[in-house]
């Protein structure tokens, strides 16, 4: 029985922490989070953007700059 009131409030505790994480977050900004992983990779992020219509923000791979490379020390 303690158990299993324990777990009980394991859950429920578990469940109120991701409540107040979550709190203070719009639907627009877990939509934003949720197409991250695919923000550098421009060819990903037209892919997505055709399969469910939403907008991913990609940013450009970073080029490197003239004599910015590997430098041997």
């Amino acid at each position: 029985m303690t158990e299993m009131v324990l777990n009980l409030l394991g859950v429920v505790g578990f469940w109120l922490a991701i409540e107040y994480c979550l709190k203070h977050q719009t639907s627009e900004s877990l939509e934003d989070a949720s197409l991250l992983p695919f923000a550098d990779d421009p060819e990903v992020a037209r892919r997505v953007e055709l399969a469910t219509g939403k907008t991913v923000k990609a940013v450009a791979p970073e080029v490197l700059k003239p004599g910015w490379g590997n430098l041997e020390i």
